[in-house]
């Protein structure tokens, strides 16, 4: 059996609807809050009372976030004892946070 090797993605340069999903992706990660979330959630999966803990804000504000992140398709949840703990679903996060880590701004 033939194994089908994947093509890399066309360059955001050369291709309109790739440039506009990138967008749509820094524009979801692109609020302080959101970012540190993403950042959380590099290390570990979290509970929202955890993550609104480490981040010093309401519970409330930090769920309006995450839907945020959700609707976009970055983070998920996964129900645990009737609480939900978040992940990352898009990897390549990773990535961009460790960019902008280096970031010398």
């Amino acid at each position: 059996m033939a194994v089908l090797k994947r093509q890399p993605p066309p360059l955001i340069s050369a291709d309109p609807e790739r440039a506009r999903h990138v967008s749509e992706v820094l524009k979801a990660v692109a609020h302080p809050i959101r970012i540190r979330i993403v950042a959380i959630l590099v290390e570990s999966d979290e509970h929202v009372s955890a993550l609104a803990e480490k981040l010093g804000v309401p519970q409330a504000i930090v769920s309006q976030q995450l839907r945020i992140l959700r609707s976009q398709g970055l983070v998920d949840a996964v129900r645990e004892n009737g609480f939900a703990r978040y992940r990352l679903v898009e990897k390549n996060l990773r990535t961009l946070v460790s960019c902008m880590d280096k970031c010398g701004c």
